[in-house]
């Protein structure tokens, strides 16, 4: 369709859409409430580098909701939106199950693992979807 977007698959805008406000709300809380945040996500640790990785990943998380929002109402670049997203789900959840190797990680290692799989899966569904 030259000119014209294509409109998104309904059900695939809508969980893509859902992620991406909590990718939001999930980066507002690293980058204004880092302690806490860490706090919830299972980290016991809250030195310096600690703060400033989380707000770095709050950082990026606002960034790509933002990024979604953006296309979704385009079907081509809310599927190159998705694809990165549960690109970045996966490379997430790869490194809690890296970091679950040590048992000082816990529950913030299966916390990542879980919703970061999971983020993926769905990213990659949605994306399938977009096609």
């Amino acid at each position: 369709m030259i000119g014209r977007r294509r409109k998104p698959d309904p059900l695939a805008r809508t969980a893509v859409l859902g992620i991406a406000g909590g990718r939001i709300t999930l980066g507002v809380g690293a980058v204004l409430a880092t302690r806490p945040a860490l706090k919830v996500l299972g980290f016991d640790a809250t030195d310096t580098s600690a703060r400033a990785l989380t707000r770095i990943a709050g950082g990026r998380d606002i960034a790509i909701g933002l990024l979604t929002f953006a296309a979704r109402d385009d079907r081509d670049a809310l599927r190159k939106a998705t694809a990165t997203a549960a690109a970045v789900d996966l490379g997430d959840a790869i490194c809690f199950a890296i970091a679950g190797r040590d048992p000082v990680a816990g529950r913030a290692a299966v916390q990542g693992i879980l919703s970061g799989g999971a983020a993926a899966l769905v990213g990659a569904w949605a994306t399938r979807r977009l096609s």
